[in-house]
């Protein structure tokens, strides 16, 4: 069996779904292979990439996983974005009235404007682009996994091939070449949007401005300024999201 046939079987076995093959076709059938040697520190001047996503849309399919997985040939059981499945609570104060929903959330780096990774890594290995893009030089990195336990987010872990740290760059490969991320053109719902935030006019923008009101970040309260963005997500959520439980309890009322 090929490499790329077992990373996809694989995938499939550690949680995700098999999905339509129309779906997913460009990304996986056309994977742009990535240059580590010499990374582009300075990216795309003007821009500032930002992916929002709509949990009202998001299925929990993995099609997003297996997508990102073919295209950026990771290891398997390592994975740089996935979907994970929590149990929320929903609670009236009473407990003859609790209520537990699934909650599906799509995980990935959060490109911050203040990220903590760039910061501890003592070889700059770790940085941010001018797009705002935070990348991972290979050439430099001693996996050394300072940038992986500073991260709030549980983005980053250390590649078991390239033994160095390891995590999603919004495929900026193929960005470049003006094609969309795997995770974002594989997503049978839609959910996922990637786009300029500095553009009024980008597709991400309009959308932000009209759910202005329903927009949030995975931990707040870390201010490292995510720039992966939420619609359809619980307030009370935003800071639980390691646990394997939330509780959320309705507005003026106590969780």
């Amino acid at each position: 069996m090929d490499t790329t046939k077992r990373r996809f079987l694989n995938a499939v076995v550690a949680g995700a779904a098999i999905i339509p093959v129309a779906g997913m076709s460009t990304a996986m059938a056309n994977p742009i292979v990535r240059n580590n040697n010499q990374p582009d520190r300075k990216g795309q001047t003007g821009k500032r990439y930002a992916m929002l996503i709509d949990l009202r849309k998001c299925i929990g399919c993995q099609a997003c996983t297996v997508g990102c997985s073919i295209e950026n040939q990771t290891p398997i059981g390592q994975f740089r974005t996935t979907v994970k499945q929590y149990e929320v609570t929903l609670d009236d104060g009473s407990t003859q009235h609790q209520e537990v929903k699934s909650f599906m959330l799509p995980r990935l780096c959060n490109h911050c404007d203040n990220p903590p990774c760039v910061k501890v890594c003592p070889v700059q290995a770790t940085f941010q682009r001018d797009d705002g893009i935070v990348m991972v030089d290979n050439k430099r990195c001693v996996a050394c996994a300072y940038c992986v336990q500073a991260c709030p987010y549980d983005a980053r872990f250390i590649n078991e091939e390239t033994l160095t740290a390891d995590k999603c760059t919004f495929c900026a490969h193929r960005l470049e070449d003006g094609l969309l991320p795997a995770c974002v053109e594989t997503c049978t719902g839609g959910a996922r949007i990637i786009g300029d935030i500095n553009d009024p006019n980008s597709h991400i923008s309009q959308l932000m401005a009209e759910h202005q009101h329903d927009i949030k970040v995975l931990k707040p309260e870390a201010k490292t300024i995510p720039h992966v963005f939420y619609i359809g997500m619980a307030e009370r959520f935003t800071s639980h999201i390691d646990g394997q439980a939330a509780i959320y309890a309705p507005q003026g009322e106590k969780a």
